[in-house]
């Protein structure tokens, strides 16, 4: 099959992808094979080749990310589990001030996001936002908009979460996740600004009821909270297992750079391998669950942990077989040919796919995931990547972000976190729509426009 015929198969093949997760609420796993081998029969793929094109696309991923995504995962849950997240918001408030209410859960939720789902940090950080409001009679909307971008922000841009880390590796930059991390948080500057103002201004227009608990069921709530806990983690153990990660992985990238050998070069070098760098991050997780008397719940932690990971891993290898039946049905090399139709469109393609599959089925992780795959890794001549003319490591981080912008753009009805955040904010669908619906849009907006603008000076 060749020509504008492949083009509709894919394009039919993305669309009834789409709509069994979105509308027949078909796991995205079972969907994603589902279309994968549909559209490897209508393309006319050799019926012998394409067990082996399944099993090579699927195990593929695993070798390349699946053990980053574990450690990553297994770190979050032991943050969250020994009160650690709340230890980090702590410091953060100290560090900001309750003077300024939506600036103090924009940056709590950021930092707290980098190792925890948003919707898990939502959960964990909303008694802190509903005891600040009650103390400074701040406007609850303004905090919670505020909080959930922080949040969201470094869910989708920075890894450990999932998301990333599964893009980079489908792109090809799985030994390279420092540059991941590096360009995360410098394009989730620009849009945690916008949503810092966006907060302010929605703190003023949008009032919801008064709760009917009392200023005293509010703090009561809270100190149950960290009854739960215990005493708080310290500070340093709280941060070790995300700081120490990013130091190894720096420190190995800076040895590559200056071609250091030897044995002291190979050792630097090993230590920053992500692989390695999480380890490293599980020990110190490790070190933290023991410091807080709770290494008895170390086996039930990392069950439960590959519980929530193991639809992740498998979405994620999906869409491995996903990309490397469209490589193998010729959808590239058509690319390939017609280049300059779709040069135009260059860094925005892949946000443009991302965004379109966020906004339909709901879930972030399974759009960046997805649009990912689809593009392929940046070294290979077969992608869509090497069709783009995104083949520099810079590149490949960039559409990297850009896939992660588009996963923002938008969360509503379909989205878990639209409701987490609705749920406990206390506010009516209509004005989710005004508040959350909006944020993501204007999010996911100034983070493709920094993007856009760091690929006019970086590439």
């Amino acid at each position: 099959m060749t020509g504008i015929t492949l083009i509709i198969s894919f394009v039919i093949a993305i669309i009834i992808m789409i709509w069994s997760i979105a509308k027949l609420k078909v796991h995205p796993f079972l969907a994603l094979m589902s279309v994968s081998l549909g559209l490897a029969l209508v393309a006319g793929i050799p019926l012998d080749k394409i067990p082996a094109l399944i099993g090579t696309g699927f195990s593929g991923t695993f070798k390349s990310i699946g053990i980053v995504i574990i450690f990553g995962a297994i770190i979050g849950t032991i943050l969250e589990k020994t009160g650690a997240a709340l230890k980090l918001a702590d410091m953060v408030i100290k560090f900001v001030g309750q003077k300024r209410p939506e600036l103090a859960m924009l940056i709590m939720g950021w930092v707290v996001g980098i190792p925890v789902f948003c919707d898990s940090g939502f959960v964990v950080l909303n008694p802190i936002r509903e005891a600040i409001r009650r103390k400074i009679a701040a406007s609850p909307v303004g905090m919670a908009v505020a909080l959930s971008a922080g949040l969201y922000a470094s869910h989708v841009f920075i890894p450990p979460t999932p998301g990333p880390i599964a893009a980079a590796g489908a792109i090809g930059l799985g030994n390279n996740l420092l540059l991941v991390i590096l360009m995360g948080i410098l394009v989730s500057f620009p849009v945690l600004v916008a949503s810092y103002f966006f907060a302010k201004r929605v703190s003023k227009t949008i009032v919801i009821s008064d709760e009917k608990d009392s200023d005293d069921a509010i703090y009561q709530s809270y100190d149950e909270l960290i009854k739960h806990y215990g005493k708080l983690p310290s500070g340093f153990l709280s941060l070790a297992p995300i700081i120490a990660p990013i130091l190894l992985m720096a420190l190995g990238s800076i040895a590559k750079i200056m071609g250091l050998s030897g044995d002291i070069g190979i050792f630097i070098q090993f230590l920053g391998n992500p692989i390695i760098a999480l380890a490293v991050g599980v020990v110190f997780a490790v070190l933290l669950l023991a410091q807080s008397k709770k290494m008895n719940e170390f086996d039930t932690l990392t069950n439960d942990t590959l519980k929530v990971v193991g639809p992740i891993l498998f979405i994620t290898a999906a869409g491995g077989v996903l990309g490397n039946v469209i490589t193998q049905a010729g959808f590239v090399e058509y690319i390939k040919e017609n280049a300059h139709i779709i040069s135009s469109a260059g860094i925005f393609f892949p946000f443009l796919i991302s965004a379109i599959l966020k906004t339909a089925q709901g879930s972030s992780t399974v759009a960046i995931i997805t649009t990912a795959s689809i593009m392929g890794g940046f070294e290979a001549s077969d992608s869509l990547m090497n069709a783009l003319g995104l083949t520099s490591d810079m590149a490949a981080a960039l559409t990297v972000m850009a896939i992660a912008a588009g996963a923002m753009c938008v969360s509503h009805a379909n989205d878990s976190y639209y409701w987490v955040v609705t749920n406990f904010t206390k506010l009516t669908p209509q004005q989710g729509y005004r508040t959350q619906t909006a944020l993501t849009f204007i999010m996911g907006t100034v983070g493709m426009l920094t993007v856009y603008l760091l690929s006019l000076i970086l590439l």
